[in-house]
């Protein structure tokens, strides 16, 4: 995906970056990564606290092939359709996987404290 159409398709949420990585790109908001664009979808970044919400709307998650067979990515799951075309809804997906990785980012940095 274009670095550029994700930048216009989250505005109506925050201003974001966009930064490659693997074959597609990250897009974060305050340095903190809450999409995946790979392979012409976007997949939002979910965890324990959001994951109900996108399972109950039939999203499915972020799956890639290695040699040894399919990987699921469960913390990443597809952004509803209903995204693209209705901004009310973006907002509200898009502050979800916001907030997944906001407590990711919370996560990480507790356990670099505690590393001696």
């Amino acid at each position: 995906m274009d670095p550029d159409f994700l930048v216009d398709l989250f505005a109506p949420f925050a201003p974001v970056s966009v930064r490659r990585m693997f074959s597609g790109h990250a897009v974060y908001r305050d340095g903190v990564v809450f999409t995946l664009a790979i392979r012409g979808e976007i997949f939002l970044k979910c965890d324990d606290e959001t994951s109900p919400a996108f399972v109950a709307a039939g999203l499915a998650p972020f799956v890639y092939a290695t040699r040894r067979g399919e990987t699921t990515v469960g913390s990443y799951r597809r952004m509803p359709e209903a995204c693209f075309d209705d901004e009310d809804e973006l907002r509200r997906w898009a502050a979800l996987a916001f907030a997944a990785g906001l407590r990711a980012e919370g996560a990480k940095a507790r356990r670099r404290v505690r590393r001696p």
